[in-house]
């Protein structure tokens, strides 16, 4: 920690209280760091022991020195300068390391990113860092970019300096904040081997990260269960955050011994805390206990703002409470917290799902009558709730009028407006949503590719479809098996084999287990387009759950068309997977061979193979062997034939011979 006199508080304020990484929870508002903010020790003391105090500076007496209103000139001219590298080669030697970090911080303040960067750089150069400036300039590079912001914090000379608390928090918050959790979970790991001494804000800056997670709450846990081991307690703050992840994942039984563990260590829980704890019930609807909770909370003075009363109508709606879910509605509007669509949506939304449609429309329309703002959302609602049950006439219409009262609709209006049409049929509307979606930069997602290429397939453009699918594989959307396979089908049908196989190769490569039925589905289209090299690649590499009619139709198309060159790896291949090679497909295969004459070595081969699997050829192939002999050699064929006789012999006996019982032997 830097300790001599500097201009702000860097040298007399502890690190967290300057670092607003340090304290992402925390309400209190982060002082201005330059040459105006001079509190003295006591008072920094005060502010260290109580976050929420504000703190006023007592009146200076002594006259500031030369060298310190040097300094803060010095720090003003380069900030104010139109070219402040070249004040800064002129005045840096005057300026102390924590001169320079205040410069720092206000040029991130300022969003002067590509200043601070240049300033940082100097700064490394002239060997004028210290832990504050890392700490810094990571929060505020972080926030525009997490790669540039990692390899400041990985430039780090000094090991020790690599796991500063101070430092490493700010690195972890900017991966936090930039959604890059499973990162920042390795490198927290990666950090606690190399020697960091995690403390509070640490863990809080971890655990906030879990909220939005799905399936977080184990790993949350775990980070939990570090706590007592670093000797970390916790605070109000990270109840909060532990309370908020149990409620995003339904984990009321969980959150419920988090408050009372919370009461046993002398925390009071606030509004917050229950609004949590109300959450997790809304996933299963348990209005009995949210009552309960909102008896408990008036009982120790607290009063319902307007997310308690939110989440309250939401347990309502979810446990099917619709008369108490409206007669909440009217106490959200007398109190005005229903001004804008939300509590309305959440209403229509539970009644609509549960077939009660015109009730959801009496409240759309009530809500509509009472002018209340609206972002087009109880539209998008509405429309979903007519699709649902097959108005499609009144969802189109219901699409256009969102279309013109709302000039920019997000995508979960634009995914709603856009089934509206598909489900209607209106391809002239299904392509100017398209095309709206391009001219406000909408990105599509799974949805919208989903919707889109479903309503291809029943239009019968199954090109088209396809192209949208490859779109959205592209994207990197996951495809569902269930549509691929419809596609699939429909591609086979109007000839488009090749299609067809590029949509089972994105479903098969998606590292994903697919039904053994689309393999054959596949195979069949691919003999009925006569592409027999991809057919061998299925059947190669699924052979053990084909059926055997498929294999075996497979096979004779293959000893026909197949390239002749594969004939007897495609034979083996059959043969590995239990399937019992037929007569046919020998002679067709051997009839081949023999009319290229070129392709001996592979006939010789089959010829070789057959008698050790316990296959032989028949008399009539055996005839047309004979014939062409001469042209294979015919000591070596008479040799091999000989071993086909002697197989064959030995077969019969095999099958003629009289079986007896145990008591007979």
């Amino acid at each position: 920690m830097e300790t001599t006199p500097v201009l702000g508080f860097e040298a007399r304020c502890p690190h967290h209280l300057f670092n607003t990484n340090s304290r992402p929870y925390s309400s209190l508002p982060h002082p201005t760091l330059s040459v105006r903010t001079l509190p003295t020790a006591t008072a920094a003391t005060t502010v260290a022991k109580s976050p929420a105090t504000v703190v006023s500076e007592s009146p200076r007496t002594k006259p500031h020195s030369k060298a310190f209103l040097t300094r803060k000139s010095a720090i003003s001219e380069i900030e104010q300068s139109p070219d402040f590298l070249s004040s800064l080669q002129r005045l840096g030697r005057v300026l102390k390391v924590q001169d320079l970090n205040v410069i720092l911080r206000d040029f991130g303040i300022s969003g002067r990113l590509q200043d601070l960067i240049q300033l940082f750089d100097w700064m490394q150069q002239h060997g004028k860092v210290s832990d504050s400036t890392y700490s810094s300039c990571i929060k505020f590079v972080g926030a525009k970019s997490v790669s540039k912001a990692l390899d400041i914090y990985h430039s780090i000379p000094d090991e020790s300096t690599k796991t500063n608390v101070f430092i490493c928090n700010s690195i972890l918050s900017c991966l936090v904040k930039n959604g890059k959790l499973d990162s920042c979970i390795k490198l927290f790991d990666q950090m606690k081997r190399d020697g960091l001494k995690p403390d509070v804000v640490t863990y809080n800056t971890l655990l906030a990260g879990f909220i939005k997670v799905k399936n977080g709450f184990p790993k949350a846990m775990e980070l939990v269960g570090e706590l007592p081991h670093n000797g970390i307690e916790m605070d109000g703050v990270m109840y909060g955050t532990v309370l908020a992840i149990c409620a995003s994942n339904g984990r009321c039984e969980e959150a419920e011994r988090f408050i009372q563990q919370m009461k046993a260590e002398g925390h009071s829980p606030n509004v917050y805390h229950y609004s949590s704890l109300l959450n997790s019930y809304s996933w299963k609807g348990d209005y009995k206990k949210a009552d309960e909770l909102m008896t408990e909370m008036k009982s120790v003075g607290l009063v319902p703002n307007k997310v308690m009363m939110t989440t309250l109508l939401k347990v309502y709606i979810k446990g099917g409470l619709f008369e108490r879910s409206r007669e909440l509605l009217s106490e959200l509007e007398s109190a005005g917290y229903a001004q804008n669509e939300m509590p309305y949506c959440m209403l229509m939304d539970g009644l609509s799902k549960t077939g009660k449609l015109e009730e959801a429309k009496t409240i759309f329309d009530d809500m509509k009558g009472k002018g209340v703002q609206s972002d087009g959302y109880a539209n998008s609602i509405m429309i979903a709730a007519l699709c649902r049950s097959k108005r499609f006439e009144e969802a189109k219409q219901l699409a256009r009028d969102s279309e013109t009262t709302y000039e920019k609709c997000d995508l979960v209006m634009l995914n709603t407006m856009l089934c509206a049409y598909c489900r209607a049929g209106e391809m002239e509307s299904v392509m100017r949503m398209m095309k709206k979606m391009d001219e406000q930069a909408v990105s599509p997602d799974y949805n919208t590719f989903h919707i889109l290429i479903k309503y291809f397939i029943r239009e019968k453009l199954h090109l088209l479809a396809y192209q949208t699918l490859l779109d959205m594989h592209s994207k990197g959307h996951r495809l569902e098996e269930e549509l691929c396979s419809s596609l699939i089908y429909h591609l086979g049908k109007i000839r488009a084999h090749s299609e067809a196989f590029s949509v089972y190769n994105m479903l098969r490569y998606s590292k994903r287990t697919i039904c053994k039925e689309l393999h054959e589905k596949i195979l069949h289209t691919l003999i009925h387009g006569k592409l027999f090299k991809d057919a061998y690649v299925v059947v190669k590499d699924n052979a053990k759950v084909i059926s055997q009619p498929t294999l075996k139709r497979f096979g004779r198309a293959f000893m026909v068309s197949g390239n002749i060159n594969l004939v007897n790896d495609v034979l083996k291949v059959l043969h590995g997977s239990g399937h019992k090679i037929d007569q046919v497909q020998f002679e067709i295969a051997i009839s081949r061979y023999i009319s290229q004459p070129d392709k001996k070595e592979l006939l010789l081969q089959l010829l070789q193979w057959m008698p050790g699997q316990g296959y032989v050829v028949d008399s009539s192939t055996r005839n047309l062997i004979l014939k062409q002999s001469h042209l294979f050699g015919r000591q070596l064929i008479a040799e091999i034939l000989s071993k086909h006789h002697i197989v064959s012999r030995t077969m019969v006996k095999s099958r003629s011979a009289p079986k007896f019982s145990r008591g007979q032997r």
